[in-house]
This record gives C-alpha cells, sequence and structure tokens, in this order.
C-alpha cells in the first residue's frame, strides 16, 4: 500500500511538468494503451512498415514475397513499435541504466533496464505508454529492427523481399510510406518530454522526411482518434493537417 500511495504521489507531482510539454498525462499503462490502438486502427489495420493487413485478433496476412532472415515465429503477429524506441528515452532513467533497491525478483536477484524503470518510475511509464509512438509491425520487423536508428541505407536490398524494410548493422532504413510518420513522431517525442533530444544528424533526416513526405488522410485520423483518447495533440501533425483541411 505504501508503494502504490508512493507512485501515486509521484505520478501526481509529475503531470504538470509533463501537461506543460505536451506529453501523455493519461495513461500509465503499456498493456491498455495497446487496447486503445486496437481502437484506433480498428478500420485501418495496416501495418506500419510493410503494409500488410492483419485482423481483430492481430494476425497478419503476410504480402506476397515476404520473408525473413530471423524470427519468423513473430512474422505471423503483429507488434506494437515504438517508432522512437523505448531505450533511446529509457537510457535517461537512473532505473534504466543502474537499477533500484525496489527492483529485485522472487528469488533475490536485482534487475535493471526497461523492466525496472517501468515498476519504479511513473514518468517512464507515460512515456512508454505514449500512443503517438506506437505503430502496428509485423513482429519480425520489430524484432530485427531492435532499437536501431533511422538512417538512409543506399545501395543496401530490402531485408523482408517485398516489403521495402532495410536493415545493415545497428541501423534501419523505412519504407517511404513510414518516413514522413516517423519524422513527425520523433518531433513530438522530442517537444513533448524534455527529457529525450535528437542528435543532430537525426534531426536533420527527420526535416527532410517531414517536408518530403507530407501528412496524409489515415495520418491525420490516426492524430485525431489518439488526441480524443490520450488527451494531449500531437501539432506536428495536426497543424498541417488542418493547413491541408483534413482534420
Amino acid at each position: 500500500m505504501r508503494k502504490f500511495l508512493l507512485s501515486a504521489l509521484l505520478a501526481v507531482l509529475l503531470l504538470p511538468a509533463l501537461a506543460m510539454a505536451g506529453g501523455n498525462t493519461t495513461n500509465d499503462s503499456f498493456s491498455h494503451a495497446k487496447r486503445m490502438l486496437g481502437q484506433v486502427y480498428a478500420d485501418h489495420r495496416i501495418t506500419f512498415y510493410c503494409g500488410a493487413e492483419y485482423d481483430a485478433q492481430g494476425n497478419v496476412t503476410l504480402p506476397e514475397g515476404f520473408t525473413t532472415p530471423k524470427h519468423e515465429k513473430r512474422a505471423g503477429r503483429i507488434e506494437w513499435e515504438h517508432a522512437l524506441p523505448a531505450e533511446n528515452f529509457g537510457q535517461t532513467f537512473v532505473e534504466w541504466r543502474e537499477g533500484s533497491p525496489e527492483c529485485v525478483d522472487n528469488k533475490g536477484k536485482a534487475f535493471k533496464g526497461r523492466k525496472c524503470a517501468e515498476k519504479v518510475n511513473p514518468e517512464y511509464r507515460l512515456m512508454q505508454a505514449d500512443m503517438y509512438n506506437l505503430y502496428p509491425a509485423i513482429g519480425a520487423v520489430n524484432a530485427m529492427r531492435s532499437n536501431f536508428n533511422y538512417q538512409m541505407l543506399a545501395g543496401e536490398p530490402a531485408t523482408f523481399g517485398t516489403c521495402e524494410m532495410k536493415i545493415s548493422g545497428n541501423k534501419a532504413e523505412p519504407p517511404a510510406r513510414a518516413r514522413g510518420q516517423i519524422a513527425r513522431t520523433y518531433f513530438y517525442m522530442q517537444d513533448s518530454y524534455s527529457r529525450y533530444h535528437m542528435s543532430r544528424q537525426q534531426e536533420q533526416l527527420m526535416q527532410a522526411w517531414d517536408k518530403q513526405f507530407p501528412v496524409d488522410k489515415w495520418e491525420c485520423t490516426r492524430a485525431k482518434r489518439i488526441e480524443s483518447m490520450q488527451g494531449n495533440e500531437n501539432k506536428f501533425v495536426k497543424g498541417p493537417c488542418q493547413a491541408a483541411g483534413l482534420w
């Protein structure tokens, strides 16, 4: 009970700062965020990178010619991908880097990383559950993308056959269909959460993608639905959508 009250108090203290920044202040459950995203995507069950259809249970109809070099068992279902990897902002939390006295399993072994940050820090939970940063992806693609940063990989072949996602070393190049949404998601996360800052190189890439790949009807619809559920806006999507008459 004491731990619950402390967690609740910390959440209340953090909410004003997060609200000023414009981030998620309403839902700190990743599981609940995924359930709500099921509603957001109810009439648009299309994966982010590969454009594959999936059903209400998350079963994917793989595109003809799709192949994966690893994680074949995860290819048949969607997983909710953090466009900005959780590790990129998770590393700013001491619980992720070093652990916490509260992060001890039932065998007495200490742990750190995502599980510890999620257990201990309400601010981390809000960032992890922010629906603007979550997209449906074929599980195998999500697994291979891992926490890699985005980069253009000129000359590299597509990693997944007819799906144009590329992964090489510790970098990932998304298909053109996803680049504009990624850019506006990164801008939103940087603007909303003071913990996260893009590198200069990454910001330049996102600025280019934002200009090259403007908002479309679905991106606007998605943002409108998330705003109604999560209670905050992504101005980097909403503004262009309103200007284009798509809001």
